[in-house]
């Protein structure tokens, strides 16, 4: 009901009309207004009111500039960043372990068989003369080898350069037969390089290397990619190094701990790892005190004489600290332990706590990211490395048709191998070396808001001693292995000690640089300043403002009322008759009957019939209707004449 009633009164005051001018109502506001400056202008005189209606206009222009500039620094989402420092007991992190080898040369020798007799040929070829004596006449599998062969690059003319197959002269299968006369390229005069080709060979690449080190390398990392994707994990698995033979001791604080207190996990380039405190079935172990006895104390044995010779060219540990319940990308974030050392890493803690939307484009849980994880499967947590990697699998499913062996394969897919995708190899070198798919990974992808990070600080010594290794490798050897006989040394073992040097930890947080409160006190500094005025006066100015659309309105209505009128007068050819005029239109004295006429020059017609005068006079019709006041005032006066 109140609502219909004000609609009504709305109306009413549509259809009574504006009230006040345009003028009217600018002079009532400079006059009542609480802002300085607009009050001069209508109370001074001429040159006073030109002065102060140009300073207003100056002043208002200026608090606009500034209103724009503060709240363009408030959008922009700025953030200041502030570091505490706190001081508590703390769980102790994940530890992952791997051997830099991934599996055992004993155990893969079978798989290898064909690729390492193609590397020894290939080596002969690149040193040249000088191992000539060491050939020895033996058949090479070469189906691998044209998948993606090594060729040298003579770049002597640079502007014709010449390439060579290592095996050019050598597709009878011997590889003791020498080339053709001019056709020879040693590895100081070339360069060694990898070709890459798809549809049969009709589109190829070539991938220049710097060093003949790199080039067969990366070449025999491919070749084994390509085998390994084919064996399936289990069996992988089992090649890799067990985690018995691999964790010798364990000590945790003053508790014993062993292999199996470790959670085992495959890594394709490092094979089986193993990670401590993972979290994953048990609660997280907090640290007792800071300090070396307090952490835990690892010895292990990476067998090193069992490497697999042209995979592996680093000897030693790989190992990460990292969150629990968190992957570790321990390739790219791990660090090395070497090898007959003692590495005491000493942890300080560091957290990362970053503003969300619309400061930062971080993710809490990584649920509004459009990459599908293929981390998930092992339960952990989100992080920037897993939606990377799952950004390349799923771009490299898409181009290639297949999935790359160094990463998660998700259902339904297949790993890439020279049997059944030949063309993977070009593919992934095209897409490994492309940057807009580098650029989109990293638009998609989001760093996650929190964030702990841990700082180490490493110090090595030589472990053990000349004096002691004796007896120490002899209990070793005994526990292990249950011989009198020393089955270990130098090359393979290592002694890890990782522990808090402190309980401090730093918490790194990001805070909105401009809030709320800092845009409304400066927006109000400004116009309090150069106008005087508050937020009253803001509101007085938006009065006014509703009271201008309201008169226009009102305005706009009376206006289309008027060109309604005039529609309706423009019916008539000449001016609108009077009322005299349209009272005696409709009256009959002599009840004379109409005659019908037919046009302006019609005669009366001989066979019309008139009807005859009726006794009684018909009825005024337009009397029975309900005539203004003006009109029946005049027949009144009609009467009475």
């Amino acid at each position: 009901m109140h609502v219909k009633k004000y609609l009504l009164k709305c109306l009413h005051r549509l259809q009574k009309g504006p009230g006040y001018t345009y003028k009217e109502l600018l002079v009532w506001y400079c006059d009542n207004t609480n802002t300085h400056g607009p009050k001069r202008i209508i109370c001074e005189g001429p040159k006073k009111k030109a002065m102060w209606f140009v300073l207003t206009l100056l002043f208002t222009s200026l608090v606009c500039w500034q209103w724009g500039v503060f709240i363009r620094t408030y959008l922009s989402w700025e953030v200041s960043v502030s570091l505490s420092i706190g001081f508590k007991a703390m769980d102790f992190p994940a530890v992952t372990i791997c051997n830099t080898s991934p599996f055992q040369y004993s155990k893969v020798k079978h798989l290898l068989k064909d690729l390492d007799e193609l590397m020894e040929a290939v080596l002969e070829r690149i040193l040249g003369p000088e191992l000539s004596h060491v050939n020895a006449t033996r058949a090479l599998n070469l189906t691998i080898w044209n998948y993606m062969p090594l060729v040298f690059i003579n770049e002597q003319n640079p502007h014709h350069p010449v390439v060579l197959d290592l095996f050019e002269d050598n597709y009878n299968g011997s590889a003791s037969s020498s080339p053709a006369p001019g056709r020879t390229c040693s590895a100081q005069g070339c360069k060694v390089a990898m070709r890459l080709c798809s549809h049969n060979g009709t589109t190829c690449n070539f991938r220049n290397f710097s060093s003949a080190t790199q080039a067969v390398t990366e070449w025999y990392t491919l070749q084994a990619t390509n085998i390994f994707a084919q064996v399936p994990k289990q069996e992988l698995v089992a090649m890799g190094y067990p985690a018995e033979r691999l964790i010798l001791a364990c000590l945790f604080g003053a508790e014993p701990c062993n292999y199996r207190n470790f959670t085992p996990i495959f890594h394709p380039d490092y094979g089986n790892c193993y990670i401590f405190n993972w979290g994953m079935r048990e609660k997280a172990l907090p640290s007792a005190n800071p300090g070396a006895e307090f952490g835990l104390k690892l010895i292990l044995d990476m067998g090193q004489e069992d490497y697999v010779p042209f995979l592996t060219s680093t000897a030693g540990a790989r190992l990460m600290l990292h969150e629990q319940m968190s992957y570790p990308f321990i390739k790219e974030e791990g660090i090395f332990a070497m090898s007959g050392m003692e590495t005491s890493i000493g942890v300080l803690v560091d957290r990362l706590e970053r503003k969300g939307e619309p400061y930062s484009q971080c993710t809490m849980n990584g649920s509004d990211v459009p990459i599908r994880n293929l981390y998930s499967d092992y339960n952990t947590t989100y992080s920037i490395q897993a939606c990377i990697r799952s950004c390349f699998q799923d771009h490299m499913i898409r181009n290639c048709s297949c999935g790359h062996y160094l990463y998660p394969l998700p259902r339904g897919e297949k790993y890439c191998n020279n049997q059944e995708f030949p063309d993977w190899a070009y593919c992934y070198s095209a897409l490994r070396m492309s940057l807009a798919q580098r650029e989109t990974c990293i638009d998609v992808c989001k760093e996650s808001c929190n964030d702990t990070q841990y700082k180490m600080t490493i110090s090595m010594a030589v472990w053990p001693s000349e004096a002691s290794e004796d007896w120490i490798f002899h209990v070793l050897s005994q526990e292990r292995d249950q011989s009198t006989n020393i089955t270990l040394n130098r090359k393979g073992i290592i002694k890890l000690n990782i522990y808090f040097q402190e309980y401090n930890y730093r918490t790194i947080e990001e805070s909105a640089a401009n809030n709320i409160v800092w845009l409304l006190s400066n927006l109000g500094g400004q116009f309090g300043f150069w106008m005087g005025g508050s937020v009253l006066c803001l509101i007085e100015f938006g009065e006014i403002i509703i009271d201008f659309v309201w008169i226009t309105i009102i305005r706009l209505v009376a206006l289309a009322k008027s060109l309604r009128q005039r529609r309706a007068q423009a019916c008539y050819d000449g001016p609108p008759p009077t009322v005299a005029e349209l009272v005696e239109a409709h009256t009959n004295f002599g009840f004379q009957p109409d005659t019908a006429t037919h046009g302006p020059d019609a005669g009366p017609h001989p066979h019309e019939q008139t009807p005859p005068i009726p006794g009684t006079p018909p009825p005024n019709y337009d009397s029975l209707r309900l005539q203004p006041l003006d009109v029946i005032e005049s027949d009144n006066e009609g009467d009475a004449i």
